[in-house]
């Protein structure tokens, strides 16, 4: 059996003591099995882990993200599931004062057995729970932990109530609600360990919980306060205080209250947003010591710095933007959703590869949106060195929950143990209440047929939990700024453009054209979106039992599709704007610049009002399992063409261009806090490169700003506009814009010319045309990653492209673009 002992620090850092008296952690992940409960055979588990990807690697359920199968697997959601283990435990463990049993996270309603004793019964897949387990542990121990289905317990909670609270029965339930299903997810609501299980011993002390507070920062000097909670009897204790694993200071730690001490660092260096600077950290290292001997240590990573949700009346509305030590921080990014149905699958790879690929698309924020989870520590601890802000909701979303004194205390120790988890980290920028909740509530419907005083019973159990109880808890914990609930106001709402965050939704789901975006600008879009299909491998991968494996109206397609006018509203938009082909492999290359389209034209409007609009969050980042949903990314990790043109959108310096009133206006935006000076230039050509109209002139672009930086009156040209591509350049920056949709380009069809160069680590692509070539699309059957793609080719002028691959040959490489129509 395997054992796992965590000591605290290094060896060097603790050489010099004499003694140590450290806790002790061993996990406990084998030897599990698992079965239903009504069943007397047992199948192997893997720890953390969930039922249905135990039944998948027994090969007792189909693979629920491939064709229809997701259907065949609901019966799992309503069984009963025990789980169980032993475990053996020598002289030396058994000795020791103290023994507790951790359990990271039990998804949802869970009883656990150690050795027939029961001594835990949970109700809340978001929350960490410790056992005292001294009394009851043996040589040979046996645990056990029966998993009830949660339709049962939802059940029972909802005839406690008059009458019916929106949305279903999962608001009854404390876990993730996407697992119920949603307009981009699956059903598969799972149940299981589904974090580690910790084994934790100790004899003198054990520390609970640090929290290193930052107090003053300035240039000269930073000020912090480290505050811990102790597990121990004792008192009078020394410490020694480690920056970067230099020992800074050695002194006495209180026993008055709460264990603390202050300390500070000379000319601190700030942590960053990854695009204004470096997300610097320290490396902040406390060891706990009685006498001469080492009781326990902790280390933190601490990014030193200040961040402000900024909410000022003036004379327009009311702002909303984000200031990072003391400067107006313009937020560039997506909502992010859970990376798997099922949890488990996530590695660390996956976090470190998802969130480069924010980074590398220009992002600097990501919001953690309310019906997913608590993301896992390696999450945080990646954002923090990365330098990506975190919007981090609560996780409740599209509903209003019950308010009884239960769920109430239920909630408020699910807000406490997260809070505390996350403090330390300096990516953590803002907490959010809810997703839509408010709006729902006032815009959906919600309230008709009801009652006043159910009305006024179901908003005040709302403002119990999100005006009071997560405030609080959030202001008690932190030093982070709380927001009641995204957006501030719905869409019907004529103060959702004038204050607090936006989710626009008039496109999409209205039906409302993409000109819309740049017609109505909010202070701050922390959502908008549209769908596309996925990748021709992902297509594939749903359609694995289907004989046409890129039929994209297959039955498994149609079930990989949860909006129920998802595939209409994508025809409609798609004939607005470009000719609709008649294959399949068009029709998804065609859906992705449609996609791409619309949001860069969002993202663009919003980027030119700054400072009147201070951020732009599309919906949404990734996907929890293979779908047509509005990702930029897929579920394989393919960048879709949003993803490549949102990295251009997101650029630090940006040229972007509008036509109002027949008059082209070209801004430069700047969200550094540079000053740049040079010359924009700006040709007008036709689609074979010639030169119809010129200028260059010079300027000067003010930090954090954006202005309009040359107007160009069209109405006295006579070119044709369907022919004729504005090219405009300002340092290493530059701009490709169209005077006409799409669909009402007149693109010449020439072919592209390449040159494929072998490298080390993958291959170098040369093309080149004779014509200007719209929206070129790389792809082929080797897996790998292409440094750009669906970019525009200028007539005469070569472009490189690197494709990342352990492919030895790319004999398969296809190139498509508009211009093959």
């Amino acid at each position: 059996m395997k054992h796992v002992f965590y000591i605290g620090l290094c060896l060097i850092i603790l050489g010099c003591q004499k003694q140590l008296d450290v806790p002790e952690i061993r996990l406990l992940h084998d030897n599990w099995q698992f079965k239903s409960s009504d069943n007397t055979d047992w199948l192997t588990a893997k720890i953390p882990g969930n039922v249905f990807s135990d039944l998948l690697d027994n090969a007792e359920i189909p693979d629920p993200f491939i064709g229809t199968n997701e259907d065949s697997v609901q019966w799992v959601s309503k069984t009963d599931w025990e789980y169980q283990t032993t475990f053996q435990v020598d002289s030396k463990t058994l000795q020791k004062r103290h023994v507790e049993l951790n359990f990271g996270g039990l998804d949802t309603y869970a009883s656990v057995y150690l050795n027939d004793s029961l001594i835990l019964k949970t109700a809340n897949a978001f929350r960490e729970f410790s056992i005292d387990v001294k009394p009851l542990l043996k040589t040979e121990n046996t645990l056990r932990i029966l998993f009830e289905n949660t339709t049962k317990h939802e059940e029972a909670a909802k005839a406690q109530l008059n009458y019916t609270l929106p949305e279903g029965n999962r608001i009854f339930t404390r876990k993730g609600q996407f697992q119920y299903g949603w307009d981009w997810g699956p059903k598969l609501n799972t149940s299981g360990i589904w974090r580690p299980i910790k084994l934790v011993t100790w004899n003198t002390l054990k520390i609970q919980d640090a929290y290193i507070k930052q107090t003053v920062l300035n240039d000269s000097l930073a000020k912090l306060n480290a505050r811990f909670n102790l597990n121990t009897s004792i008192a009078n204790l020394d410490y020694d205080l480690f920056i970067n694993d230099s020992l800074i200071q050695s002194g006495y730690m209180s026993d008055k209250d709460i264990p603390q001490f202050n300390f500070t660092i000379k000319n601190p260096k700030r942590w960053w947003p990854h695009n204004l600077g470096n997300p610097y950290l320290y490396d902040i290292k406390v060891v706990i010591k009685k006498d001469n001997t080492v009781l326990d240590s902790v280390s933190v990573k601490k990014g030193l710095r200040t961040i402000k949700l900024i909410t000022e009346k003036d004379s327009l509305g009311e702002s909303f933007y984000f200031e990072v030590n003391g400067k107006p921080v313009y937020a560039k990014g997506a909502n992010y959703i859970p990376q798997n149905s099922m949890q488990n699958k996530v590695t660390d790879a996956h976090y470190n590869n998802l969130l480069n690929d924010a980074v590398e698309a220009n992002m600097n924020m990501l919001r953690v949106w309310g019906g997913g989870i608590y993301e896992n520590s390696i999450f945080y601890d990646l954002c923090d060195a990365k330098g990506i802000l975190i919007w981090q909701d609560f996780m409740f979303a599209c509903a209003m929950y019950p308010g009884d004194a239960e769920f109430l205390e239920n909630v408020k120790q699910e807000a406490i143990d997260n809070v505390k988890r996350l403090r330390n980290h300096a990516s953590i920028a803002l907490w959010c209440g809810n997703n839509e909740n408010s709006e729902g509530w006032h815009r959906w419907g919600w309230q008709d047929g009801r009652s006043e005083t159910e009305k006024t019973e179901i908003w005040n159990h709302y403002l119990k939990v999100f005006d009071s109880i997560l405030p609080k808890t959030v202001a008690t914990y932190s030093d982070t700024n709380y927001w009641e609930t995204s957006p501030k106001f719905g869409r019907g709402n004529p103060q959702f453009e004038f204050q607090g965050d936006a989710h626009d939704w008039w496109v999409w789901h209205d039906g409302y054209p993409f000109e819309h975006f740049e017609d109505q600008v909010p202070r701050f879009m922390s959502e908008f979106g549209f769908q596309s299909f996925p990748s021709y491998n992902l297509i594939n991968y749903i359609n694995k039992n289907d004989s046409d494996s890129l039929r994209i109206t297959s039955e498994g397609i149609k079930n990989h599709q949860k909006h129920k006018r998802g595939f209409q509203v994508i025809d409609e938009y798609m004939a607005r704007d470009y000719l609709v082909p008649n294959n399949p492999e068009d029709y998804v290359y065609i859906s992705q610049l449609l996609q791409a389209y619309g949001i860069t034209k969002g993202i663009e409007a919003q980027r030119r009002a700054k400072p009147y609009n201070m951020g732009t969050l599309y919906w949404q980042l990734n996907d929890c399992w293979p779908a047509i949903s509005w990702s930029s990314i897929d579920f394989f990790g393919n960048w879709k063409a949003l993803h490549y043109k949102a990295k251009r959108s997101f650029e630090n310096v940006l040229i972007s261009s509008e036509v109002k009133q027949d008059s082209l206006k070209i801004y430069l935006i700047n969200d550094t806090f540079n000053t740049f000076s040079g010359t924009l230039s700006t040709n007008i050509l036709n689609f074979s490169g010639e030169v119809i109209w010129e200028n260059s002139q010079e300027i000067m672009v003010k930090p954090n700003s954006s202005a309009i930086k040359q107007r160009i009156g069209l109405s006295g040209f006579s070119f044709n506009k369907n022919k004729v591509v504005i090219v405009s350049k300002f340092q290493k920056s530059e701009s490709l814009f169209y005077l006409v949709k799409p669909k009402d380009l007149e693109l010449p069809a020439k072919a592209i010319q390449k040159e494929v160069i072998k490298t080390s680590d993958g291959f170098t692509i040369r093309l080149s045309s004779k014509t200007l070539q719209k929206d070129v699309f790389l792809f082929c059957n080797e897996s790998g990653h292409f440094s750009d793609n669906y970019f525009d080719l200028l007539p005469n002028e070569e472009k490189q492209i690197v494709f990342k691959t352990d492919a030895k040959v790319l004999n398969d490489l296809k190139i498509k673009s508009l211009n093959d129509r």
